[in-house]
């Protein structure tokens, strides 16, 4: 879930000018499980195959049924299809018995939906999938990810305070992702503008959730969206526009549409004394997902080495 930062972690910006994004992963979970079979590759994930077939086309692996699943509504704007990346490179990662860095699989992960899907988009769902937690995240010619500190105290009053909600407009963001692009590389002065804000309102979010003040950072969020909605016409929607007008209209600090938007979900940030109110009102209008925060990022939970030797065996 991104708090602020968005697009500009996405290249050139990221090398030409340095992208800065704060984010949080949430408990909601991609999954991926590898079996040994007699021979060939066996996919099932209940809908598109493309991204486990490439993953496995590239780690050159063959005798194995790779299964996909996922707590995510899709096109939710929550990186459901980074995190199944990251699943499905840590999968193959213990299949193999490698280890390898939570950086590495966020990179496996984006260069797999990049150059074998052919999907714009940048690093930063990648990088919240594979740490998990809270993370400050800085872009150029390589990225660097900072833990910041959750205790639990925070954790309980982001819990309390934070809201997401699902408005069930399926979003298309590979499209929204090339065109406020290309008013990047056209130097759009309004776009310049937007992702330089974007960027540095960023940089106070990080500060503000390192100092656990949750009431700043929904501030942040609201001052975001205004930046957010005008590098695209088609960032915003009327359903998005209702929902945080009637966050707004009972007590929210800040609201802003998730991941590329046009669709999707928005995170919205109220007072402690008045978050049940605005649940009440916003749930009328979309639907409220589970919001839980995730400290582990990527693991394995099962390893059954066992079966993958009788095959090769």
């Amino acid at each position: 879930m991104d708090f602020g930062g968005g697009w500009t972690d996405v290249p050139p910006y990221t090398v030409e000018q340095g992208g800065c994004v704060c984010n949080l992963a949430i408990a909601s979970y991609a999954r991926a499980i590898l079996r040994a079979i007699p021979r060939g590759i066996e996919l099932d994930s209940g809908g598109d195959d493309s991204l486990g077939a490439a993953a496995l086309r590239v780690a050159k692996l063959e005798g194995v049924h790779l299964e996909q699943t996922s707590d995510f509504p899709r096109g939710a704007g929550l990186g459901g299809s980074s995190a199944a990346g990251v699943a499905v490179a840590a999968a193959i990662a213990a299949w193999r018995d490698e280890r390898v860095s939570k950086s590495a699989l966020a990179e496996r992960s984006r260069a797999l939906e990049v150059n074998e899907l052919g999907i714009a988009g940048g690093f930063q769902d990648h990088y919240a999938a594979a740490y998990g937690g809270a993370l400050a995240l800085t872009f150029g010619a390589n990225t660097t990810a900072t833990k910041i500190p959750l205790s639990d105290s925070l954790v309980e009053r982001l819990e309390r305070q934070c809201i997401i909600a699902y408005t069930g407009e399926s979003r298309l963001s590979g499209a929204t992702i090339t065109a406020v692009l290309d008013g990047y590389r056209d130097r759009v002065p309004r776009v310049v503008s937007a992702l330089a804000k974007m960027r540095a309102l960023a940089v106070q979010m990080i500060d503000a959730l390192t100092r656990e003040d949750v009431d700043t950072l929904g501030v942040l969020i609201g001052e975001h969206w205004v930046e957010q909605r005008s590098l695209h016409e088609k960032i915003t929607t009327p359903p998005i526009d209702a929902l945080l007008d009637a966050a707004h209209a009972h007590g929210a600090l800040g609201a802003k549409a998730l991941g590329a938007s046009g669709g999707g979900s928005v995170v919205i940030i109220s007072p402690v004394e008045r978050a049940d109110e605005v649940r009440a009102h916003v749930s009328a209008l979309a639907r409220l997902l589970p919001f839980v925060v995730d400290r582990v990022g990527a693991h394995v939970t099962i390893r059954e080495r066992e079966e993958s030797t009788a095959w090769q065996s």
